[in-house]
């Protein structure tokens, strides 16, 4: 299930043409797991073919693993990555679009 952002101002505007890094750290990602999943998929979504993306999550939701990885495995078949932990505590997750 697809959660609702609908009042949430978008990380994606465009498809990238570069490696880029989508901030999933702002207050309603602290507030809803569900947005941080929803725009982290739609941000690989528009990450061109050759590049990376750097899924920067909250660090309320803990590492990525426990949330994250299972439904960018089920949405795409492409390499990432657990990159570091922020200072902040969030984490830096890398997505190889191919």
């Amino acid at each position: 299930m697809a959660a609702d952002t609908s009042d949430v101002e978008p990380v994606t505007r465009r498809v990238h043409e570069a490696s880029w890094s989508a901030n999933l750290e702002q207050p309603q990602h602290a507030d809803d797991r569900e947005v941080v999943i929803a725009e982290a998929l739609e941000a690989v979504e528009a990450t061109a073919d050759g590049y990376h993306v750097n899924l920067v999550t909250h660090a309320d939701h803990g590492h990525p693993e426990g949330y994250l990885y299972d439904e960018l495995d089920a949405r795409f078949d492409y390499e990432y990555e657990h990159v570091d932990q922020c200072g902040c505590g969030g984490h830096v997750v890398r997505v190889h679009v191919e």
